[in-house]
């Protein structure tokens, strides 16, 4: 399974609502939103990614919760 689509079973699997997407850049950038421990156990899986993923680094930022529902690969 790829990274996105690893993320967004992980996120659903735990209430979390947002976004999966890849850049132009080639970097992955998500936006979660749900229960601040299950944003942290998903944050903490992109550290590592699936197996067979290769993470060299992961960025956090804070944002203010636009209400979303659902998750999805974009």
């Amino acid at each position: 399974m790829g990274f996105r689509y690893a993320v967004r079973e992980r996120a659903r699997s735990r209430g979390v609502a947002g976004y999966v997407r890849n850049l132009p850049s080639g970097d992955v950038e998500a936006a979660f939103e749900g229960k601040p421990a299950a944003v942290d156990a998903l944050v903490e899986f992109c550290r590592r990614g699936p197996r067979g993923a290769r993470v060299s680094g992961v960025e956090v930022a804070d944002a203010v919760p636009d209400g979303r529902s659902g998750f999805e690969v974009r």
